[in-house]
């Protein structure tokens, strides 16, 4: 009964395996992984992914967060979905698009994700990069230098609301 009222008490709601170790002090694998199977069964946690779980039901958590739980790393929202956002593309974009070390792409509940790999050197480079409610998400001029990276002949259906000199700015510091 404890384990659950720690479960609530937290302000987030999505953990990964280890967190919930961490959080209810187990040691033991066994017994952890049979506390988790336990929750799952009594409906107090939800399995999302490999190793990673949510207090509500995967539908009604926040894209966004999921995303960068989901990739255990460190990560920011980029590309497609940042410039659609903007307005600097006007075709949808099905995917949440972020960079990150590795490559990879996965569906979870009623979202898609994907991940495009960066090399280190550009993805922990700081500039066009804001934290927004706990989301690390790039600038549309960020984005923008980020997608030239990824496909240099991209096309932008409205390019005026990028500032061409920011652009230029941080494709020069971020060594693209």
């Amino acid at each position: 009964m404890y384990r659950i009222r720690e479960l609530l008490q937290i302000d987030r709601k999505i953990f990964h395996t280890n967190d919930l170790a961490v959080l209810w002090k187990i040691a033991n694998r066994h017994t952890l992984y049979m506390t988790i199977s336990r929750s799952i069964e009594r409906g107090i946690l939800y399995p999302i992914y490999k190793g990673l779980y949510a207090t509500a039901p995967v539908e009604t958590l926040n894209p966004l967060i999921l995303g960068k739980a989901i990739i255990h790393r460190y990560t920011y929202l980029t590309t497609e979905t940042v410039l659609s956002t903007a307005g600097v593309i006007s075709q949808v974009v099905y995917d949440y698009t972020y960079a990150a070390d590795i490559s990879k792409r996965l569906s979870v509940g009623p979202w898609s994700f994907r991940y495009r790999q960066l090399k280190d050197e550009y993805l922990f480079h700081p500039i066009g990069i804001e934290e927004q409610n706990g989301i690390y998400t790039a600038s549309v001029e960020r984005a923008a230098a980020d997608m030239l990276y990824f496909s240099p002949k991209y096309h932008f259906d409205i390019p005026d609301i990028i500032d061409i000199n920011k652009l230029k700015t941080i494709k020069e510091e971020v060594g693209y």
